[in-house]
């Protein structure tokens, strides 16, 4: 996996709140355990996976079958991979789906719909149904390992480059030694953050202690020289906060304006980056501890 796949990784949680396989038939006689009741504040996807009472395994036909089969009348609510769709929760989390055995659950609410009309009723052969039984089982299985529903980056994926080629990267040809030092800010950087964060931050600096912000030394035409932190810049003008925090626009035909960014070296860098140097700066980087 290169870096820059590694940065973009998706997760998406989609709740809706109609009534499907998720939970359990409100007029059953069947006692179904409840789960433990959600903080609003806690997202959904961060709330660790019912348990599955069964580790079946399917033959890889069957569930080819019970996909096709799944997207053409499933897949709108509840997703073409069972993770939540249109008006359906996400199936891999069910607590139905995780106590079902050999489809006992799935099936009974499958074949009769949920009341309202919510979920319509589908009769199924016995077959059909052990094929959509078996796809949304190794779907939940899937997730399942993907530690909390979300798609994750392991570690080992960021841990592939060359931490002696990544120094000699640093301190010649990347620059950045002329800004950073291994025995100054860096000193300790991989046992503050953990190996995603760093890869993020040495790409794209961010979060706390925040980055300096970039500065402006501004020479009006009388000669009078200010340097201030830039609120905002454009082509034409340049936006400083003075002394007390208020905003200052100055036109930048009127005068001499030099910005010192601090990040611009790392934005220039990230169109010079190969996915080896990002991965030896990386694996460099992660020596300092």
């Amino acid at each position: 996996m290169c870096a820059r796949q590694i940065l973009v990784v998706l997760s998406a949680a989609m709740l809706a709140p109609g009534i499907s396989i998720a939970q359990a038939p409100a007029d059953s006689a069947r006692t179904t355990k409840k789960a433990a009741p959600r903080d609003p504040a806690q997202s959904p996807a961060s709330t660790p996976r019912p348990k599955a009472a069964s580790t079946e395994e399917f033959p890889a036909a069957e569930v080819r079958t019970g996909e096709q089969r799944f997207v053409s009348q499933c897949g709108f609510c509840h997703g073409r991979d069972a993770a939540g769709g249109e008006t359906g929760p996400d199936l891999t989390r069910s607590e139905v789906v995780a106590s079902d055995m050999h489809g006992d659950k799935i099936g009974e609410i499958v074949r009769a719909g949920r009341p309202g009309g919510s979920m319509p009723a589908f009769p199924l052969t016995d077959k059909e149904l052990q094929a959509i039984v078996a796809f949304i089982h190794t779907q939940a299985a899937k997730f399942a390992s993907l530690s909390g529903g979300r798609r994750t980056v392991d570690e080992t994926d960021l841990l592939s480059g060359n931490a002696a080629d990544g120094q000699g990267y640093f301190n010649g040809a990347g620059g950045c030694s002329r800004c950073h030092s291994a025995t100054g800010d860096l000193a300790g950087i991989a046992k503050r953050y953990d190996a995603l964060t760093l890869l993020q931050r040495m790409l794209y600096p961010s979060g706390r202690p925040a980055p300096a912000p970039p500065k402006a030394t501004i020479t009006t035409a009388s000669g009078q020289t200010i340097t201030a932190p830039v609120s905002a810049e454009d082509e034409f003008s340049v936006i400083v906060l003075d002394s007390n925090g208020t905003r200052q626009a100055y036109a930048k035909d009127t005068g001499k304006v030099q910005i010192d960014n601090p990040m611009s070296a790392h934005f220039e860098q990230l169109g010079k980056y190969t996915d080896t140097q990002m991965h030896n700066v990386f694996a460099y980087l992660e020596t300092l501890k």
